[in-house]
């Protein structure tokens, strides 16, 4: 029996993670996957209602021929709150069973934080709890396991062992515990692709799925068919994570840097920097952008001009990767929200599109025209941040009223009327002051002050 503990229980994890562990187990494997909650939000009562079973519904087209595949998943063993059930949650790092662990908290859950107290756990970062879990499993005399983090950050894995160490430093745990972390620990860099759009979002596809399933599933997921997951191989990680087409197609490879560097740049990238200016122009998900001229246009010439010749010497084989990108762009099925992408948007942006405009501005020597537009409505969007009444944050755009949910402190900054060019200038947010690229900050200035009144910038 091979076990996985996964940090996380959202429809990404769900829908591909989890159905890759499930489809193995239907192909003659033993996986059973733990679910821990990571942070206070949200509820796991579905999962309680439902015994831990779900749906995933793929849907769009192989070849010509719309799909709509429907897979009852059952892999899961436990989910489990550790605000609620503290010693649940340690039991699973005593499994000796436990070969891996996998976590999503986005791309801003990696990260350390010299505040954080060994004995507290509700506020602390995820590599803080991870640290405590791997410190329980050493106390226990167990051996280690492969890491295999999710999030859309580069070297996901190798910066989740940097903040697991500075927590041990921080903390002073013994000299033991950091060898026994360095030496049976293996933590693998990992990309992942598949685009899930969750949970249905209208009545009528609520409808169509319960009656595609065959019953009401208030945890059921939707995505594409295409799935890849490429994982750094290290050890003896093919024992547990197995190779080729098991639903999605995994690849165990020494070079992980280009398969992140892609999918990350031009996959979610081109996402990334649509997203805002879908959003003020009125549109509801990615597939309303790819249907509108100008927003089309607007990322194939990103595409074409900023990201693709950036990502490696094969631009032929990259600008095919893209072609693919836009159909599966198109694909009319996922109805992927735009605000459902926009979450973590600034975080989501310094990793995703700031690379290929620094690139392009390194070879160039002018800011890139497209993703500057993409940022300005970026900028529009967190400009015009209002705290509502019950906490939450909102944005008036031109056409509607949404919810924005971002880190705090950024959505505090704009709420609280801060100014766009002093929060590009913030290294804290950014690495770096974005002003020093010549002509930037005019750039957007105008670009913002112009959606602000009204005027077009597409």
């Amino acid at each position: 029996m091979v076990k996985v503990v996964q940090f996380g229980e959202g429809n990404f994890l769900r829908t591909f993670v989890d159905l890759y562990f499930d489809t193995l187990n239907k192909e003659g494997g033993d996986y059973k996957v733990n679910i821990v909650k990571p942070i206070t939000f949200g509820s796991l009562e579905n999962f309680k209602k439902q015994n831990n079973k779900y749906h995933v519904v793929l849907r769009g087209a192989r070849g010509d021929k719309p799909v709509e595949e429907v897979y009852k998943v059952d892999v899961l063993e436990n989910v489990i709150s550790p605000f609620d059930d503290m010693e649940g949650y340690l039991a699973l790092a005593r499994e000796k069973d436990l070969k891996l662990i996998v976590s999503n908290t986005t791309e801003a859950g990696i990260c350390f934080n010299g505040a954080d107290d060994f004995n507290g756990f509700e506020h602390i970062t995820y590599p803080a709890k991870l640290t405590k879990f791997l410190y329980e499993r050493y106390n226990a005399g167990l051996p280690g396991v492969y890491m295999m983090p999710v999030e859309l950050i580069d070297n996901n894995a190798d910066e989740l062992y940097k903040c697991v160490n500075a927590y041990i430093e921080l903390w002073k745990l013994p000299e033991g515990f950091k060898k026994w972390n360095d030496e049976e620990n293996f933590y693998c860099n990992t990309l992942v692709d598949r685009i899930v759009s969750g949970y249905p979002r209208t009545p009528d596809l609520k409808a169509h799925l319960t009656e595609l399933i065959g019953e009401e599933d208030n945890l059921v997921s939707v995505g594409e068919p295409f799935g890849l997951w490429a994982v750094e191989k290290k050890g003896d990680i093919a024992k547990y994570v197995k190779e080729g087409v098991h639903n999605i197609e995994v690849v165990l490879t020494d070079n992980i840097k280009y398969y992140k560097k892609r999918k990350v740049r031009v996959l979610n990238g081109s996402h990334t920097n649509l997203v805002p200016a879908g959003l003020w122009l009125g549109k509801e998900t990615v597939y309303d952008c790819m249907t509108d001229k100008v927003l089309d246009k607007f990322l194939e010439d990103t595409l074409n001009e900023e990201i693709v010749p950036f990502v490696s010497s094969d631009v032929a084989a990259t600008k095919v990767f893209a072609e693919s990108i836009k159909e599966r762009f198109m694909n009319p099925y996922l109805n992927h929200l735009l605000t459902s992408i926009s979450l973590n948007s600034i975080s989501k942006w310094k990793a995703r599109d700031l690379p290929s405009f620094k690139d392009y501005y390194a070879a160039h020597g002018k800011i890139p025209a497209n993703l500057t537009i993409g940022f300005s409505y970026l900028m529009a969007i967190y400009k015009s941040v209002t705290r509502g009444d019950d906490g939450l944050y909102y944005v008036k755009l031109p056409t509607r009223t949404i919810e924005l949910k971002d880190d705090k402190p950024y959505l505090d900054f704009f709420a609280d009327g801060g100014c766009v060019i002093d929060f590009m200038k913030n290294k804290e947010v950014w690495g770096e002051d974005l002003t020093e690229y010549e002509g930037f900050a005019d750039a957007v200035k105008k670009n913002v002050k112009a959606l602000r009144n009204g005027e077009k910038v597409l």
